[in-house]
This record gives C-alpha cells, sequence and structure tokens, in this order.
C-alpha cells in the first residue's frame, strides 16, 4: 500500500476509483464502501485509493476535543490490510477547509486521476459541508468521472456508524460495538516501562499510554487478544489508572499476555478486546490485587475454552 501524507502536490498517473471520508473506524458501513470500491477496480483495472484525513475535521472546524476510535496509525494499520493501493492522509489546511466543493472535485481527479467515486448519501465536503453527492453527480460529466452512491447500513433501525460504535465502547458494550466494526476494537501503541509490578508478583504485564484523543473503553478489566508479530496470544487487559498501586490518576492500558514470555519494551502491539470482565478496584493490598488478578486470567482462560 502506498500511504501519503502531509503532502498537497501527490500526483498519481494511473487510473483510479476513490472513496472518501473520515473513516473512524473501518466499521461495517465502510466495509460496503471498500466492497464497491475493489467490484469497481476488478471491472475497470483501475487502481484503489482511499482519501481521509491527518485529524477529523470538525475536530479543527468546531475546535472539538473529538476522541476518536482509531488513531492515524491504527486506520493505517487496518487499511494496509484491506489491499488498497492508495491511502492519502489529507493534511486539513486552512486552504483545504476553504476549499469550493468543485474546486475540491477538480483538485482530487487531476491529481489523482479519478474515473469512479464511491461515497454514501451522508458524505459532506468542501467549504462549509457544501458539497454532497448531488453535487459529485452534477460535475460527473464535467470531470469524467462515475458516481457510485450508496445508503446506509442499518442496525437495530439505526444507520451504523462511527458515533453509534463510539457510543456502545463508551457504554462497556465490546461485544456489541465488535459486532458493529465487524472486527474486535483495539488499540495500538508501543510500550512502555512500567512500574514492573507484574514481574514482582509473577504477573508480568506490557503497559500502553494513549493521548486523550484516543477513545478507550470504560474503566476495567477485559479479556483481550494480544497480537505479537501477528500471532495471537490470550490476554486479561486493565484499562484505568491502577488505584491500589499508583494515585497519579493517569489512564493507560496494562495487559498480562497469558503463555507469553520475553521482552516487548519499544515494540508496537496490538491488544484487541473481546469480553469485559469487571470495573476496575482498589484492594487493600498488592497481596489482594495479584489474588484476583490470577482470578481473571482463570476466567478468561476458561470463558475462551468455552
Amino acid at each position: 500500500m502506498n500511504y501519503i501524507k502531509n503532502r498537497l502536490d501527490y500526483t498519481i498517473e494511473e487510473e483510479t476509483v476513490i472513496t472518501l471520508g473520515k473513516f473512524d473506524g473501518l466499521h461495517r458501513g465502510h466495509e460496503l464502501l471498500m466492497e464497491n470500491l475493489f467490484a469497481k477496480s476488478r471491472q475497470y483495472g483501475y487502481k484503489t485509493m482511499v482519501f481521509t484525513f491527518d485529524i477529523p475535521p470538525r475536530r479543527q472546524v468546531k475546535d472539538e476535543d473529538a476522541r476518536v476510535l482509531t488513531t492515524n496509525g491504527e486506520k493505517r494499520y487496518i487499511f494496509e490490510r484491506t489491499g488498497v493501493d492508495y491511502l492519502f492522509e489529507c493534511p486539513f489546511t486552512p486552504e483545504i477547509m476553504c476549499m469550493e466543493p468543485e474546486d475540491f472535485i477538480a483538485w482530487i481527479v487531476r491529481a489523482f486521476h479519478v474515473r469512479c467515486v464511491v461515497v454514501g448519501k451522508d458524505f459532506h465536503f468542501g467549504h462549509n459541508r457544501r458539497g454532497d453527492y448531488h453535487v459529485l453527480q452534477a460535475c460527473a460529466d464535467t470531470y469524467g468521472y462515475e458516481v457510485v452512491v450508496l445508503e446506509k447500513i442499518q442496525e437495530d433501525g439505526r444507520d451504523i456508524s462511527s458515533s453509534f460504535v463510539r457510543e456502545e465502547i463508551m457504554k462497556g458494550n465490546i461485544e456489541k460495538a465488535n459486532h458493529l466494526l465487524g472486527y474486535e476494537f483495539f488499540v495500538q501503541n508501543t510500550v512502555v516501562h512500567g512500574r514492573r509490578l507484574g514481574h514482582t508478583i509473577g504477573i508480568p504485564t506490557i503497559n500502553m499510554e494513549f493521548e486523550k484523543q484516543k477513545l478507550l473503553p470504560p474503566n476495567g478489566v477485559y479479556i483481550s487478544r494480544v497480537l505479537v508479530d501477528e500471532k495471537a496470544y490470550l490476554g486479561v487487559t486493565n484499562v484505568g489508572c491502577k488505584p491500589t498501586v499508583s494515585d497519579s490518576g493517569k489512564v493507560g492500558v496494562e495487559t498480562h499476555i497469558v503463555a507469553y514470555s520475553g521482552d516487548l519494551y519499544s515494540q508496537t502491539l496490538t491488544v484487541q478486546f473481546l469480553h469485559f470482565i469487571r470495573p476496575e478496584m482498589k484492594f487493600a493490598s498488592v497481596e489482594e490485587l495479584k489474588a484476583q488478578m490470577e482470578q481473571d486470567i482463570m476466567f478468561a482462560k476458561e470463558t475462551c475454552e468455552r
């Protein structure tokens, strides 16, 4: 996959079929866009391209502290596995933010040799979001491309959207969120040094830290799956501030990888959330914490063996 970021002067000579959006979490609604993207690619031999932004546009336009399902790095990780040819992460500059819809169309068609555009009915673009699929259709003959417009997929009478997924995660409904996504919600980052308490009590853990814009599930303990060099291991993950051993209040992600031993510091790992076990708790002693962690590990093993 060709990954392009921090550039507005990039061009593609090959003909492309393109889909555009925030793509915060590649959920089942986005999968329909991707299916149609690849169908057009197979039909006409176009290269496939995903156009997204390096930050959520609404966050900059409205100065919102938007929390995201996927960081830019996580988004790249997902798209690499789809087999898309180009991922263009557009810098959301004042020039882009103020671009009129037809000017935006003219730019992407000429820069990326666009021959087909695949979008959902809710897609908006251009200054003040004045562009929509109607504008794309009106300009199609002028700029020489085809438009494919798709209806939203629904679940429980509601459009599947990033907001829907985000709400379920914030409620702690991990299984529901995973169903809407079509894969397990995950976090991905570099393993950092912690206090090494887990090693001293015989239950070693890996620690990850995230910027505040990354959405995390509610504080608590979860059954997880950890990918180490693409090999999957059972994990038990704590999201929270570890109140038994710390009073900093800083939220992090700490995971015990079952049946794994090895130095993972500075490696980038993926932790997938499968099932909520219990809320985060403060224990009277490290011994009580260890006993509960052992129960959590046993529960995770038994649950995954069923």
